[in-house]
């Protein structure tokens, strides 16, 4: 895995380790499409040293991140409810709300 970022004004392509932060003109590749990565005519690619011996632990930045998400989940509001006696149309009794293409379901026990 590599992190490809753009120079426009040198016409450089810079290819290196993953990137700890999203930035507008940085795309992370797969290992096969970073090793087979192509300029345009006239730019230069400057691969940084990627080291893949070394499997990556979490971070502390990492784990923040992810209770963040799941917090930041747990304050979504729940969908408005149908009236009484009435079901939305594909509800499923068992679902509790829903974000994105994810579902949060009730528990069978209860």
């Amino acid at each position: 895995m590599a992190t490809l970022t753009y120079v426009y004004a040198d016409s450089t392509a810079v290819l290196g380790p993953l990137a700890t932060y999203a930035e507008p003109h940085c795309y992370d590749l797969c290992a096969e499409h970073s090793e087979r990565l192509t300029a345009p005519r006239g730019w230069e690619v400057v691969r940084l040293a990627v080291d893949t011996t070394v499997a990556r632990r979490p971070s502390g930045d990492d784990l923040e991140a992810l209770a963040d998400a799941v917090r930041e989940a747990a304050r979504t509001p729940p969908p408005a409810e149908p009236p009484p006696g009435r079901a939305a149309p594909g509800a499923d009794p068992m679902e509790v709300a829903r974000r994105g293409h994810l579902r949060v379901l009730r528990s069978p026990d209860s």
